[in-house]
């Protein structure tokens, strides 16, 4: 009787399981996909890219793109998740990447591949445009990013709605916090300055100073100044500059005296757009003369004499002097007599270009030669400018100057002056007194001859001689141009007896010496292990060493010296403290040198 009832019951479910998808093989398999998503396909170069790649099949030997274009700062991280949802599973698993771009323009990036169950699939490749920098970015930040905070660039203006052709300086300054330290930084895209005449500045060595931004302490820096003489009126725009910031931010690790632990790290950061008004010059009261000089200067025309013979020479000076756009206009021209010969000008400059603008001196140089004899006036000449300070223009005129020739022949007319102002630049017609040399100073030529002589015979065979000498010498140097590791380390080698030699020097001064101490410490490390200073961290180091089977001692001895150098930034070290570092960095590097 039982027996009946158990096929009695299976023959009653058996309908019911059949028809369930739970158990007929989950319905049917699910399609795999693999994709790559991007947080954005358009943004500055001063903004973020975060690039997924999510499967929903769990799959090995996943294998991402180059990424070029881009340096990745974080990644690849990988999350997992799975859950059931009214009896059916769902499964995803993504690699994430934050991306920051090296340049502008437009950039693929490219298939990712991975293997699912025995197959190979790969992503869609998708383009990413990148643009200037934006005024505020909006971009993935790390977890613990504390230099997002940190760090600000900015463009300070001097002048935000300068005249037309006056100088506005344009200084960058990068604000630092306190919490931080600046290693190194680099240019990744500089301003054009389109529709400006601009000169840079030379900014010596960065000196940070204390200040205050937006309320809270910070060290500021100046990286740039630029002078910046607009060249038309209205909306002028100065594109942002970039910068890619190398920056040390403290973790919340301690080392073993108690040091706080850093961790290298890059973030981008822009100026922002600045606009300038730039005002025309006012129509109203302009000179007929103007010829676009704007400033403060000083005019006038001197000659090197006014009294002279006729077939003598004498020198003319127009010359403008002072504060202002001197290399964007032209000099006046003089007014003088026909009978005069006046040669092309000869431009002379003595101009400097300071963070207030341009000063300093211009002037043509005119060279006349008198024909006849006379009195010849070199009439008032007058030069307009305008001064942006007063908002007026200004008028200035020169002195009249008389040139009276002595003695020479008598012009065709039998007057002994000749007033017309009319200008003529004068070709030399080959009729007037030149300076011809009568005694040469010649000497009688020898009657020894060249041919079959010993200086014939000796160059003669001599590129015989050079000729293999050259070409060794070629190849020699070749050899060591295309030495490129070798290279490196003579030269890692030339900088750690520098900088170690330089830090004998500044024994008693202690932030220079451990400065100089610690980048002894990495070029030696460069010149001997081959290994960048972007591997520069105590866990790679000790690895390093302990793989090349340094004695523990040893280790432990420059780890410590390197602890000795970041803790010299926060305690004070005496001279003698100073001494016994530099005296137990040349034992463990001479120990170093046998063992490695």
């Amino acid at each position: 009787m039982k027996i009946k009832w158990s096929i009695l019951w299976v023959l009653i479910c058996t309908p019911i399981f059949l028809g369930n998808p739970l158990y007929a093989q989950e319905k049917q398999e699910e399609e795999v996909s693999f994709e790559m998503n991007l947080s954005k396909e358009k943004l500055g170069i001063n903004e973020r890219l975060r690039v997924e790649f999510t499967m929903n099949k769990d799959g090995d030997n996943f294998n991402p793109p180059s990424f070029d274009g881009f340096k990745v700062v974080m990644g690849p991280s990988q999350s997992i998740s799975s859950s059931w949802v009214n009896g059916k599973r769902s499964f995803s698993k993504t690699y994430s990447y934050i991306l920051v771009p090296t340049a502008r323009g437009r950039f693929s990036i490219k298939q990712a591949t991975i293997e699912i169950s025995g197959e190979t699939y790969k992503t869609l490749p998708k383009t990413v445009e990148v643009t200037a920098a934006v005024d505020k970015p909006n971009d993935q930040k790390t977890v613990d990013d504390v230099a997002d905070e940190s760090l600000h660039l900015v463009a300070e203006v001097s002048d935000g709605s300068p005249y037309l052709n006056e100088a506005v300086t344009v200084t960058y300054k990068l604000y630092v916090g306190h919490s931080i330290r600046v290693t190194n930084y680099r240019s990744l895209d500089n301003p054009t300055y389109n529709n400006f005449w601009s000169q840079e500045i030379d900014v010596s060595k960065p000196k940070p100073k204390n200040t205050t931004y937006n309320g809270k302490p910070y060290l500021s820096v100046v990286l740039k100044k630029v002078v910046l003489y607009p060249q038309k009126s209205g909306k002028l725009d100065i594109e942002p500059l970039a910068l890619e910031i190398y920056v040390d931010v403290p973790t919340n690790r301690r080392d073993f005296f108690g040091g706080r632990i850093y961790t290298q790290t890059t973030k981008t950061v822009s100026a922002g757009r600045r606009t300038l008004s730039v005002k025309a010059l006012p129509e109203a009261g302009k000179p007929a003369n103007f010829g676009g000089a704007v400033g403060d200067f000083d005019f006038k025309v001197t000659t090197s004499k006014q009294t002279l013979n006729a077939s003598e020479s004498l020198q003319a000076k127009v010359e403008v002097s002072g504060k202002g756009n001197l290399k964007l206009f032209q000099l006046p021209e003089p007014e003088l007599p026909s009978a005069l010969e006046v040669y092309e000008p000869e431009f002379d400059e003595k101009v400097r270009t300071i963070s207030t603008g341009m000063e300093g001196r211009v002037a043509n140089n005119y060279t006349i030669v008198p024909s006849y004899r006379g009195k010849y006036p070199i009439p008032s000449i007058s030069f307009s400018y305008f001064n942006p300070k007063t908002s007026k223009y200004v008028t200035v005129n020169s002195e009249e100057i008389n040139i009276e020739v002595l003695e020479g022949p008598l012009s065709s007319s039998g007057t002994e002056s000749a007033v017309t102002t009319n200008k003529q630049f004068v070709v030399p017609t080959g009729k007037q007194f030149h300076f011809i040399k009568l005694n040469a100073n010649l000497t009688k030529i020898g009657t020894n001859y060249f041919f079959g002589s010993n200086t014939f015979y000796l160059l003669l065979f001599a590129p015989l001689i050079l000729i293999p000498i050259a070409v060794f010498s070629f190849k020699k140097r070749e050899a060591i141009a295309s030495d490129v590791v070798g290279n490196r380390i003579k030269q890692a080698n030339r900088l750690a007896r520098k900088y170690l030699s330089t830090a004998k020097k500044e024994l008693g001064n202690k932030e220079a010496f451990y400065v100089a101490l610690e980048k002894g410490l990495h070029n030696y490390l460069k010149a001997k292990l081959k290994i960048e200073t972007s591997e520069f961290s105590k866990e790679k180091i000790m690895q390093i060493l302990s793989d090349k089977n340094v004695d523990g001692t040893d280790i432990e001895g420059f780890i410590s010296l390197l602890q000795n150098c970041e803790m010299a930034r926060y305690s004070p070290f005496s001279d003698v403290q100073m001494q016994n570092d530099y005296a137990k960095a040349s034992e463990v590097i001479s120990k170093l040198d046998k063992q490695l």
